[in-house]
């Protein structure tokens, strides 16, 4: 079967029905049909089908962004965007991307309970799912080599401590039977993100981060993320996860004697 006559797509043969076909796309489309009795009861079923999408969704499709994506599609260059290209045309897109924004909400809708309140973000959900993604990319070579130097350790917490108000000491931060690695600044969302690494003999990197917060205090919270644990939990100041490959109910021990010892949250 040759692409002249292969069996129409659903989208050529709706648009046939509502007569949005060029009067050349509509002789091909009939000249198929003439001769492909599955493209004719396609088009028969499409032409019979009289339930009430559009009342039911008409409320979601009402959040959808249109004259966004319109926007987004009119910025694109013409040629980009052709039926000739893509066997899709502007209408086409915008359909699929709308079709894929109100099944986003509908799957949030039964996610929170329709019609109910959406509940307050997690504020620190978006910082630590940021942290996974990074962490989940450390093997053992990642923290290959000689640890440093007690100097050096005091050092690198003294410029966490300078950038996030903090007071930790080399011996509050150590973990019994872990080797730390380094203490380092990063960055996320233009604040200052510390990260101080350890290595673990048996289950590889972990790493316990920090973040500048002002949600309040938050007692110790257990989540899975890329394969690993986290245990995080907040003080006044400040939000904190311990993340790594570490079994969930050791992470949890790790995580209370550091908070005890440090006196972090």
């Amino acid at each position: 079967m040759t692409e002249n006559n292969a069996i129409p797509r659903d989208e050529e043969l709706t648009a046939y029905l509502d007569g949005e076909l060029s009067p050349e796309e509509v002789s091909r489309l009939e000249a198929i049909l003439e001769v492909s009795a599955p493209a004719a009861e396609r088009l028969e079923f499409l032409s019979r089908s009289s339930l009430p999408f559009k009342a039911a969704f008409e409320p979601l499709l009402a959040e959808a962004p249109t004259e966004k994506l319109e926007a987004m599609l009119g910025a694109l260059p013409h040629e980009e965007i052709t039926p000739a290209k893509t066997g899709i045309g502007r209408r086409g897109l915008l359909g699929a991307m709308a079709a894929c924004l109100v099944a986003g909400i509908v799957v949030d809708r039964i996610a929170i309970g329709w019609p109910g309140e959406r509940e307050a973000a997690d504020e620190s959900a978006e910082w630590r799912a940021v942290v996974a993604e990074y962490i989940a990319l450390y093997t053992p070579d990642t923290l290959a080599g000689p640890a440093p130097t007690a100097a050096e350790r005091a050092a690198q917490l003294a410029r966490i401590d300078e950038r996030l108000g903090l007071s930790l000491s080399p011996d509050a931060i150590a973990l019994p039977g872990m080797d730390f690695k380094r203490a380092q600044i990063l960055q996320y969302d233009d604040q200052p993100l510390a990260q101080i690494a350890y290595l673990d003999p048996e289950t590889g990197p972990l790493a316990l981060c920090i973040i500048r917060s002002e949600v309040g205090r938050k007692a110790p919270e257990v989540e899975g993320r890329k394969g690993m644990n986290v245990v995080y939990w907040a003080s006044d100041r400040h939000a904190f996860m311990l993340i790594g490959r570490v079994a969930a109910d050791r992470m949890q021990a790790i995580a209370d004697a550091m908070r005890e010892r440090a006196a972090i949250g």
